[in-house]
């Protein structure tokens, strides 16, 4: 496929995937400006983001000696349990030994090297990056590589068949709009007829895609809604750690959902989660996270409502048939760094709308 639309970062999803294993120092080896939203943002979620500045000298010379300084900067001024130094185009290209500068540098902490550059067409090969390094270095074992390798096969074929991926420009949109999407949900919830509310939500994003079926279970406590969320107990750390508080927010108001796949899973779980709605053969159906993850052969005759929070999934979901389709557009930064729900605009005109009433 030829994009002619951005598509997301191969390094920054390298910055996320060391979070994700409980890196507590990455160190981007570029210029100053590499990657620099996404390295404020991940400081907000408690990993610091340094940078090796690299400018037109170190361009003809080499960074490695700046490199070595900022790796002994970093476990004398933070003290990590775990570092990771982060390549760049402009590493990559000059050819720096990553490796070789964090044996050089003499630091004690345990740190793995990631030769990564922004020229993939993929931000999977970013996250494999990190991985097998880790691998090597005992962080993770073969087995969660391997998993790792197919959930991220997994994903990636559900973004090229229905998702951001699938054409090589979408039009992004703001979808529906929310109080007319909430009334209809409200309305269907209401109506007598059977439904099912769905998390299919990727890692943190579930702090708040979760608030959207609290909010539902709130406004219709008698409907017939059977609950469903990929919440198990599996993964990187950060990952099982969020999926743990997620759902005990979600019990600790008073909505105890049916487990099906982890955070991680959201891109491989569609098809269970389709044979799952077979099954409770609902009238409606309330998709959150990653909606495009379902195929639409199990919700073929379902009225189909679904939040997203990537504008350039609205006309893809429309596509395979979702009647209604609500973009939670500032998601993700409000899910960085947080350790309890978020309530999510939808939610709040669910509950706005409940309590109007």
């Amino acid at each position: 496929m030829e994009y002619v639309q951005p598509r997301p970062s191969s390094i920054v999803a390298s910055l996320y995937t060391a979070r994700d294993l409980g890196v507590e120092v990455a160190i981007l080896h570029g210029p100053s400006g590499c990657s620099f939203k996404h390295a404020r943002l991940l400081e907000e979620d408690g990993m610091r983001v340094l940078t090796t500045s690299l400018g037109e000298n170190e361009f003809i010379f080499g960074g490695q000696g700046v490199l070595e300084r900022v790796l002994r900067y970093a476990e004398t001024e933070f003290s990590p349990k775990r570092m990771a130094v982060i390549g760049t185009c402009v590493s990559m290209i000059i050819g720096e030994d990553i490796e070789a500068a964090i044996e050089a540098s003499g630091v004690e902490t345990p740190t793995i090297g990631v030769e990564i550059h922004a020229g993939f067409r993929e931000n999977i090969e970013g996250v494999l990056a990190v991985l097998e390094p880790a691998a090597r270095a005992g962080w993770i074992s073969e087995d969660e590589l391997e998993r790792q390798r197919r959930l991220l096969a997994a994903a990636n074929q559900v973004e090229r068949l229905r998702g951001a991926a699938s054409q090589p420009y979408i039009e992004p949109s703001r979808g529906d709009l929310k109080h007319l999407a909430a009334c209809r949900l409200l309305d269907l919830a209401r109506s007598g007829k059977r439904g099912v509310a769905v998390l299919n939500a990727k890692k943190e994003t579930a702090y708040m895609f979760a608030d959207e079926l609290c909010a539902l279970r709130e406004a219709c406590p008698e409907a017939e809604i059977t609950y469903l969320a990929n919440l198990e107990d599996r993964g990187l750390p950060k990952v099982r750690a969020d999926g743990e508080r997620v759902l005990a927010g979600m019990q600790e108001r008073g909505l105890d959902p049916e487990l099906l796949g982890s955070l991680d899973e959201y891109g491989e779980n569609g098809a269970a989660v389709g044979e799952r709605i077979r099954e409770i053969k609902p009238d409606f159906a309330f998709l959150v996270g990653v909606p495009h993850a379902v195929p639409p052969e199990y919700t073929d005759g379902i009225e189909t409502i679904s939040v997203t929070n990537g504008p350039r999934q609205v006309a893809p979901l429309k596509a395979i048939g979702h009647a209604m389709v609500v973009v939670e557009v500032d998601l993700h930064p409000k899910t960085l760094g947080v350790r309890e729900m978020v309530e999510s605009e939808f939610g709040a005109v669910l509950r706005s709308m409940a309590e109007g009433e």
